[in-house]
């Protein structure tokens, strides 16, 4: 079932309990409701959660502004349109300057997330009640601190960290950077406190369970290079599929079908759009960024030809691998006739010939605005796939050549010949250590396609030179520094502001 969290989202928006980020430190905050006069019961505790989760889906963060930014800061999705916004188009060419528009945007809504997890557990302690119940549902707001803060450090290293709500303006106001192996422990704590707490399933996976904060910790383990303790945490949720209720989706089309998602035991944690929207409240962007321009097949308008695969990428993946169906348009509808890629722009000057992300277009369900906004989608942030991706990865380190490893690829590739009859991908064996490194980071790429992880994966493993090299799907990125561009730049009205933060290097 779907949860009803729409409403309290926006009252919470409204009275102001969780609007308390880096950059609105110098706002004066009148009106603001007292902690002591809001937090009377665990319900409300539940309501102040909610407000951080709400926040994640604004245009600001899932909507458009973060999601966008990482997945062109990837090497497999290009700018369709030319004649969009200069501030799209400086992550895509590694151009970025400090006040680049996109970073400004999002930069005070993550920081609204954790402000809004920050009341919500300090508010907690206002209540009486059992501290047992009480556990339960700040678990999940330590999860959202987490998985924000997560985010961030990847961004931006070191950083400024609040854990508790802002009561001293000034104080506040002057904060310097974290370093990021601080945040990096302060998310680790976190999520294992949301790991004891959470249940091990919800009613929706747009609430974090026991599996997401398990799996979380891997992926953050992963990330760091704690191969031993990823392999751990990635082999207890699969140890435990059962009991938390995850398994693989038999079709992974319907991953991407808003009536289908919400059945599926396949995510860990997603972010549920309604077709609701207030301004940018509730308004996702990808089917519009990702869609085909004057497109009719779908009925939602078509799309903004924005956020297109490079060709190669398309052209480089198997015919008979099901995923690659799943998550391509090749072909579009115009004037009622079906067309090929290769002549798209004869319809709209601002389209591109090449095949477009479907991931986004083909199911987004009821949506409240045209181009496909506000859809039905259920944004994966993690499913079962990926944990399986993590033990595989990790358990290579560990001891490469393991027949352990490949099960778990093997288990993803038998879903992508699905219903083809076909023996791609086919089945994994016999591989060495490096040999395996690079196949479970090309499995990576390809299950994970167009969700919003690649940029992430070639920062981790450092994979720059190579991927935005001349022979890269995208061709040579040759802004692209290394010893820049794995950082964005803080942003530079909040350097202004704050004479105590710095700024990272070659910005």
């Amino acid at each position: 079932m779907k949860r009803k969290m729409k409403t309290i989202k926006l009252v919470l928006l409204l009275i102001g309990i969780s609007v308390i980020g880096c950059s609105d430190l110098e706002e004066n905050p009148q009106g603001v409701l007292a902690p002591e006069s809001f937090f009377n019961s665990i319900a409300d505790i539940q309501t102040a959660v909610n407000g951080a989760y709400g926040h994640m889906t604004h245009e600001d963060f899932w909507g458009r502004k973060f999601s966008l930014t990482i997945m062109l800061r990837g090497d497999m999705v290009d700018i369709g349109d030319p004649t969009t916004s200069l501030r799209r188009i400086e992550h895509n060419e590694f151009n970025v300057l400090a006040d680049n528009g996109m970073i400004d945007g999002f930069w005070t809504r993550v920081y609204q997330i954790i402000g809004a997890a920050n009341q919500a557990i300090a508010g907690a302690e206002l209540v009486d009640a059992d501290q047992d119940a009480k556990n339960a549902v700040i678990a999940q707001a330590y999860f959202a601190r987490a998985f924000t803060y997560f985010h961030l450090v990847r961004l931006f290293g070191d950083l400024p960290y609040l854990d508790a709500p802002v009561t001293d303006i000034v104080a506040a106001g002057s904060i310097s950077r974290t370093p990021a192996e601080e945040v990096y422990a302060n998310i680790i704590a976190d999520l294992a406190f949301a790991e004891t707490w959470l249940p091990n399933t919800q009613p929706a996976r747009s609430l974090p369970s026991k599996a997401t904060a398990k799996g979380y910790l891997a992926l953050v383990h992963l990330t760091r290079g704690d191969y031993q303790l990823a392999y751990d945490k990635a082999k207890e949720v699969i140890d435990n599929e059962g009991i938390y209720e995850l398994a693989l989706e038999p079709d992974f089309q319907n991953l991407f079908n808003a009536a289908t998602i919400d059945a599926s035991q396949e995510p860990l944690f997603s972010l549920d759009f309604e077709a609701f929207r207030n301004g940018d409240d509730g308004q996702d962007y990808a089917p519009a960024l990702t869609g085909i321009r004057s497109d009719e097949q779908y009925g939602i308008g078509g799309g903004w030809s924005v956020a297109v695969p490079a060709l190669s990428v398309f052209e480089n993946w198997d015919d008979d691998d099901y995923r690659k169906a799943v998550s391509f348009d090749a072909t579009g509808v115009f004037n009622g006739n079906v067309e090929p890629f290769t002549v798209f722009r004869d319809f709209n000057s601002r389209a591109v010939n090449r095949p477009h992300i479907a991931k986004y277009t083909r199911g987004t369900g009821t949506t409240a605005n045209n181009n496909g906004r506000a859809s039905q989608h259920n944004y994966s942030m993690m499913r079962y796939a990926e944990v399986l991706l993590i033990a595989a990865e990790a358990l290579n380190e560990i001891s490469g050549g393991n027949a352990e490893a490949f099960q778990y690829v093997n288990r993803i590739r038998a879903r992508a010949r699905s219903g083809n009859g076909a023996a791609v991908p086919a089945d994994v064996s016999g591989l060495s250590q490096d040999e395996f490194r690079d196949l479970v980071m090309e499995e990576r790429r390809l299950e994970l396609a167009f969700e919003f992880k690649r940029w992430y994966d070639i920062a981790r493993r450092r994979m720059g030179n190579e991927v935005f090299g001349a022979s890269g799907f995208e061709g040579e990125k040759v802004n692209f520094d290394p010893n820049q561009d794995y950082l964005l730049p803080m942003p530079a009205d909040e350097l202004a502001r704050n004479p105590n933060l710095t700024q990272n290097p070659g910005y």
